[in-house]
């Protein structure tokens, strides 16, 4: 059964010269919805876009490989005429219909549903048809107008200012989350675009690139968008052992921690190991793990001089050695217990999220494990960053973090989008993660006193630091 009506079939076939025509009045609006979902999709992704129309949106994303499907035989001839590329395949046709998906090459990196779902007399079904043509990072991309602006729609449609539409379902966001939800997908973020559709000279960047962006006020967009991911249980059968896992120590100045750490370790899948980075230190922190490495043969501990400077240096240089399917960041100061590393290692492997970061604002820390100003500062960008990314984050500050490598090297080949400028390494693996729309999930973890030496963090100078990123960060993702 069609999860599409024959009356919208027969609607775009029959106004196709009208709906040309009302794209090209509205070109502000199409562009500017083109260059939003652009920035959820990742340079030299693969993409299936539903309902392509005359393929324009897809001719936007520029992706390594391109499939449109539309019901409209004269848009879908439009689109094969227009397509300027080998890349880029039109298919007519139902885009949930499993026949048609199972001829067009799956699976895609991204799907892309743009102001589709309220034309569909069967929203689950169709998603549950397009699982067929993901893997387990494919994204769902949903955009359909908001409810608030059914009112004006309607008025200009009547004023004669839009051209009408068939009956439609304004559905609300929170009725397609349920339907991913139903259709076994789990919401990674959302989104909200254009408080201005109509185009005015400086007036609309201004307001829909900024002001339309805030909190608050970006509830006032003409656009809702949600971005989901396969549910990780789709895809349990197909994992056969536990993945190895690299575990990047960064040590300065953390002689007196090595020894307590190294007996703290736990034991971990086959094949993986502990990778501690030390450079610049003024004690002798490289000669204690050194004589930690040789008193334990039995232990897969291995040591990397780190020549430049920074922890975000040392993290990525463990990470380019590292051997294991699964990387994960562990700070030397043992304020996060080497024991919670077995939590991270599972969150991942039971697909509960990409990115597993960790949290110590949840449960009472230890004497003076976080000075107030510290705890305060940690407050405020948990806000900040939960707002940039679009999921929750308590605790940016956390240096304890796991993903996968493979996502990791996702993250690293698409670093020049916001240029190597972190010199904590968390943030490049938070902004990273979120512009390749990965779910990021907070792990609690109990935060403890440092026993040796004073911490590398200096609270002002690598304050402002961070609010400087997060305002670059802020141009990347939101203010787009």
């Amino acid at each position: 059964m069609s999860a599409v009506g024959d009356g919208v079939r027969s609607y775009h076939e029959s106004e196709d010269a009208v709906l040309l025509r009302q794209r090209q009045r509205r070109r502000y609006f199409y562009e500017t919805l083109a260059r939003v979902v652009a920035a959820r999709v990742p340079a030299g992704s693969s993409v299936l876009d539903i309902g392509c129309g005359g393929g324009e949106l897809l001719r936007a994303l520029a992706p390594s490989r391109g499939v449109g499907i539309d019901l409209s035989a004269k848009a879908i001839a439009r689109a094969r005429a227009q397509a300027g590329g080998a890349n880029l395949h039109f298919f007519e046709g139902d885009g949930s219909d499993p026949a048609l998906l199972d001829r067009v090459g799956g699976p895609f990196d991204t799907i892309v549903l743009v102001n589709v779902v309220a034309q569909l007399d069967d929203v689950q079904r169709c998603f549950e048809a397009l699982a067929r043509v993901c893997h387990p990072r494919t994204r769902i991309l949903v955009y359909s107008y908001s409810r608030l602006w059914q009112p004006i729609l309607r008025a200009g449609e009547w004023l004669g200012l839009k051209h009408k539409a068939p009956d439609e379902s304004w559905l609300p966001p929170e009725e397609v989350r349920n339907m991913l939800e139903l259709a076994d997908y789990e919401l990674v973020l959302s989104d909200r675009a254009l408080v201005m559709p109509v185009g005015v000279p400086v007036v609309s960047d201004l307001l829909n690139r900024y002001v339309g962006r805030l909190p608050i006020l970006s509830g006032l967009s003409l656009m809702y968008g949600l971005i989901a991911r396969p549910a990780a249980h789709r895809f349990v059968g197909a994992r056969t052992r536990t993945p190895s896992v690299s575990v990047i120590i960064p040590c300065r100045n953390e002689a007196g921690h090595i020894a307590p750490l190294v007996s703290r370790l736990p034991r971990l899948p086959p094949n993986s190991e502990f990778i501690f980075v030390e450079g610049n230190s003024t004690d002798d922190t490289e000669a204690v793990i050194r004589g930690a490495i040789e008193a334990n043969p039995d232990r897969p501990l291995r040591f990397l001089k780190q020549t430049g400077r920074g922890k975000g240096d040392a993290v990525r240089l463990g990470f380019q050695e590292a051997r294991g399917e699964l990387l994960l960041i562990l700070d030397s100061d043992m304020g996060v217990a080497p024991e919670d590393v077995e939590k991270f290692v599972e969150a991942l492997v039971r697909g509960k999220g990409e990115m597993i970061n960790g949290s110590r604002l949840v449960y009472p820390m230890e004497g003076q494990a976080m000075r107030f100003l510290n705890l305060v500062a940690n407050k405020f960008f948990a806000l900040l960053f939960s707002w940039l990314l679009g999921q929750q984050v308590r605790d940016t500050l956390c240096g304890t973090k796991a993903l996968y490598r493979a996502d990791y090297e996702r993250i690293a080949a698409n670093r020049a989008f916001f240029g190597d400028f972190d010199p904590f390494g968390d943030f490049d693996l938070l902004f990273g993660a979120a512009r390749l729309n990965l779910r990021i999930v907070d792990l609690a973890v109990r935060y403890h006193e440092r026993r040796y030496g004073e911490t590398n963090i200096s609270r002002f100078r690598h304050g402002l630091l961070l609010l400087r990123m997060s305002l670059f960060a802020a141009r990347k993702l939101k203010f787009v």
